[in-house]
């Protein structure tokens, strides 16, 4: 079951009524029992898996806080650690290890017999592991106290909204929404059906259309070049944003509606100036899950300077291993470490060359080259995340400028090199247009949110907006039940 189908808009529709029917001390029971169906719903004996994680984190959590010492809790917490990642290394990274592994050896001219196993992936598996294993580790802290209702423990490791991806949820944030009583309010319920509606018009609209031109180059490279590359690539950007942020924005929407707040995950993160930036502003739960519980247990930035690069370096590095069991995601990975380092040690002659060109008097300008720059950078590292292969990676990279002259110098040369690739003329200028009202939205949010904006106009001018939306979602939307790209992480 998936956000953009009809059965979930049934499925939501019945558990919000009964849920706001239920006395508030049995509503627990009627979200676990929704959230375990809503996993179901992909594959039922992977249900086992959450509730196997949750019952080892339970019993280590409620040991962990019947001692005192971190010495004594430490082997709970090593309990917890073990089943969890143990988990989710058999699932997700046994084969990639295991195939590495054996290339090498046969580099050599030896030969060892590995098994591999083939099964799916269960979905979500990255996210509620690592949301269990932050409770865990904040109770092995002292920073939070055992959860002793196991029910609503459970709740928390599963909860629908957020369950296959994301945000990230802390124990300290979620778990004692749970436990208060919330009635109904008509404010919340539009405020969160807004935001849903804003993240089917990513998803749908956005996302899903421009998948149809990146699926048909990026899956199909054989002779392609310059500008079918790059358009491709670029199209890919806002494919896994709105993809991504779409599905985050309908996730803390249905919690919003039901009286929950869950985090916010995006904030315009290709308006970012530098890359240190676009990771405060791109998926925020998991970049700060890294930051607390990996690179400042590294030490952070609290130690030498070249301790420090590496730090930044081998969080970015298992970040990219956290997103896919392959060579083209620790590459990723170990991108954007390499662009964290060298953002800082070119911080000054940046700066100096800034001042020596006379840019820094035009701050629009800066501004512009800036943002210009971070996106350009962001865009590479992409080809990494897309490409379905290290080979297909670095063809598209060796290809990216090749016949660009020829491609631009007309009109017809410009269109048969992009027309023809999952998108005929007029859809890809269709495109094109949804981007730039996703944008523009974006730019109106730089002065608060588009939903406080239109509550301040004329009732008229806000029911225009929204079924404005709407219309496009019906008219435009991309319709097949296409999963969304982080599922499969």
């Amino acid at each position: 079951m998936i956000f953009n189908s009809l059965q979930f808009i049934i499925f939501f529709i019945i558990v919000i009524t009964t849920y706001f029917t239920l006395k508030c001390k049995y509503r627990w029971i009627l979200l676990l029992g929704a959230s375990y169906y809503f996993y179901m719903s992909w594959n039922p004996a992977y249900i086992i898996l959450i509730i196997l994680s949750t019952i080892v984190d339970y019993f280590a959590s409620i040991k962990m806080g019947e001692l005192d010492s971190k010495a004594e809790r430490r082997k709970y917490l090593f309990l917890s650690l073990l089943a969890n990642l143990g988990m989710l290394f058999f699932f997700k990274y046994y084969n990639f290890f295991s195939s590495s592994f054996t290339g090498l050896i046969r580099s050599f001219n030896m030969s060892i017999g590995l098994p591999n196993f083939e099964f799916l992936l269960p979905v979500g598996i990255s996210f509620y592991t690592f949301q269990t294993l932050s409770y865990t580790i904040d109770v092995y802290r002292g920073d939070k106290k055992p959860e002793k209702h196991f029910g609503i423990f459970a709740l928390y490791v599963s909860f629908f909204p957020q369950l296959v991806a994301g945000p990230i949820e802390r124990s300290t944030r979620l778990l004692p929404q749970f436990k208060k009583k919330i009635e109904f309010n008509s404010s919340r319920v539009k405020s969160g059906l807004q935001l849903m509606l804003w993240g089917y018009f990513k998803k749908v609209v956005v996302a899903d259309r421009l998948a149809l031109y990146v699926n048909g180059v990026y899956n199909n490279l054989e002779g392609l070049k310059g500008i079918t590359l790059i358009l491709a690539t670029v199209f890919f950007a806002f494919q896994i944003y709105c993809d991504f942020s779409g599905y985050s924005s309908i996730a803390i929407g249905a919690a919003r509606v039901m009286g929950f707040d869950l985090m916010t995950n995006f904030r315009r993160p290709y308006f970012s100036k530098s890359i240190p930036e676009f990771w405060r502003r791109w998926h925020i739960s998991l970049s700060t899950w890294f930051k607390d519980y990996l690179y400042i247990p590294l030490g952070g930035n609290r130690v030498g300077k070249l301790r420090y690069y590496l730090n930044l370096f081998f969080t970015f590095l298992v970040s990219g291993l956290w997103h896919g069991a392959a060579w083209t995601f620790v590459i990723w990975g170990a991108l954007h470490g390499i662009y964290q380092i060298l953002s800082i040690i070119t911080s000054d002659f940046r700066s100096k060359l800034k001042k020596s060109l006379g840019i820094i008097k035009f701050p629009l300008l800066n501004k512009i080259i800036q943002i210009a720059l971070t996106f350009s950078l962001v865009n590479f590292g992409w080809i990494f995340f897309r490409a379905n292969s290290l080979t297909d990676a670095l063809y598209i990279i060796n290809n990216l400028f090749v016949s660009l002259g020829t491609q631009l110098s007309s009109w017809e040369n410009f269109k048969a090199a992009v027309v023809g690739y999952g998108l005929n003329q007029y859809e890809l200028i269709l495109a094109f247009v949804v981007i730039v009202i996703m944008e523009s939205i974006h730019l109106l949010q730089r002065n608060g949110s588009v939903r406080q904006l239109l509550r301040d106009k004329p009732l008229v001018f806000r029911w225009t907006a929204y079924y404005f939306l709407i219309l496009l979602i019906l008219a435009f939307g991309v319709y097949g039940k296409t999963e969304f790209i982080y599922f499969q992480f």
